[in-house]
């Protein structure tokens, strides 16, 4: 029985018809080394950017469903080009979207999560000896509903369709040559990861790294799915491989720093210090999927019995919960609800944080001597974010990456480095 390959590309990687030409040659390559592929491909360049000026142009406020039905045909685009180019190559391949295959997902438009996908369609064409090709990005619900899986979310359309398959692998082909220590713009010495564990790819993700989209990762920990990031352009590269930390030996404590402008920081001011109003303000948000990062709430003041909540949100959801927080804030009875976009998450991760004492103190010391404020701190098992000055997220990167030896002695090849989703 063949070994079944699922292969992603991201826009940059099919930005153009040279390229999507250069794509076709992976994936016979991959064809001809005796496995079944099946292809996952995002929209060509910036068209997602594109049709969102559009849409917003003629309504500043386009409702959900809309946008998913106008983003969905952007991969679609992709698919059909793609698969033309494998075919005028003399190879039998087949392009579906997600309402043609069956990735079923949750009712919920923007950021829908898969529930299920339907493999008997693409088990029977690959029988049938085709490169199968699915558009990523995009699924639907059991009545019909085209849904988006949010933005970057072609990442976990391959991750799903590789678990749902048994894929030997999924590997994720961007502009990048793998994971590093940091970003290569930022700090020239990155060094590539040859290997790093799933645990610490997600918080990576998570904290500002973007090379894979979180919830892909998610999803590859969940079914035990092996991961390769991988460049569309330097295939004798094998990328950086991502698996479970079982099967990893850890060598060094922090694998790498991430800084993440991409969040604001909200404080509820004088909230009543009272059982349920945590409760309260924060299922709220979630009831419209505006998911929460750093949550701190203040000591409570005896004279007036209230504290303060403080948390960040990603600036994309900051319209909706402006809208929602002031509704909590009469509910509430909070004094006041503040907001301040110039912020930044500077982290540090590594799974052999574990247990290892010191860390801590040497990124809060390592901070200080550079003259670089704490605002907020969080911690896991293998993360540490600190929340800071946004004008200071640069030099907090170089000054971490240095002081716990994440450098490499070649200069990394920044050419290339900006997010392929």
């Amino acid at each position: 029985m063949k070994k079944i390959i699922v292969q992603k590309f991201g826009g940059t990687s099919v930005a153009d018809t040279d390229k999507i030409k250069n794509v076709a040659q992976t994936v016979i390559r991959e064809k001809n080394n005796g496995n079944d592929v099946v292809v996952v491909v995002s929209a060509m360049g910036h068209t997602t950017d594109h049709l969102v000026k559009m849409a917003k142009d003629l309504n500043p406020n386009p409702s959900a469903r809309e946008m998913d039905m106008l983003l969905s045909t952007g991969e679609c685009v992709s698919i059909a080009l793609l698969t033309m180019a494998i075919q005028a190559q003399g190879y039998k391949a087949v392009s579906f979207n997600a309402t043609q295959i069956g990735i079923l997902t949750e009712n919920v438009h923007s950021k829908a999560r898969i529930v299920d996908i339907k493999t008997e369609k693409l088990k029977k064409n690959l029988d049938e000896g085709n490169i199968i090709v699915v558009a990523g990005f995009q699924g639907v619900t059991e009545d019909g509903e085209i849904t988006t899986l949010g933005r970057g979310g072609s990442d976990t359309s391959a991750v799903a369709l590789a678990a749902a398959l048994n894929a030997e692998r999924c590997d994720i082909y961007t502009d990048v040559e793998g994971v590093y220590t940091t970003d290569p713009r930022v700090v020239q010495n990155a060094s590539r990861l040859d290997i790093i564990s799933y645990e610490e790819m997600l918080e990576l993700a998570h904290a500002g790294a973007n090379v894979l989209h979180p919830r892909s990762v998610e999803t590859a920990k969940q079914c035990a799915v092996p991961l390769r990031v991988r460049s569309s352009f330097k295939l004798e590269n094998m990328g950086t491989l991502i698996l479970g930390v079982e099967k990893m030996e850890i060598h060094k404590p922090v694998a790498g720093v991430a800084a993440d402008s991409s969040q604001v920081r909200v404080v509820v001011c004088d909230v009543p210090d009272t059982p349920g109003a945590a409760a309260t303000l924060f299922s709220c948000l979630a009831d419209e999927n505006v998911s929460v990062d750093m949550i701190i709430q203040s000591y409570a003041r005896k004279v007036s019995n209230t504290n303060d909540i403080a948390f960040t949100i990603n600036k994309e959801d900051l319209d909706k919960a402006t809208v929602i927080l002031k509704d909590v804030q009469a509910k509430l009875g909070a004094a006041d609800v503040k907001i301040d976009d110039d912020i930044a998450k500077v982290s540090i991760i590594g799974a052999g944080m574990i247990d290892r004492p010191g860390i801590a103190s040497t990124m809060f010391k390592t901070l200080a001597e550079n003259n670089i404020n704490i605002r907020m701190i969080s911690t896991s098992e293998i993360k540490i974010s600190c929340l800071i000055n946004k004008e200071d997220a640069q030099a907090a990167v170089k000054a971490l990456h240095d002081v716990f030896n994440l450098g490499c002695d070649e200069i990394a090849d920044v050419k290339g480095t900006l997010p392929d989703v």
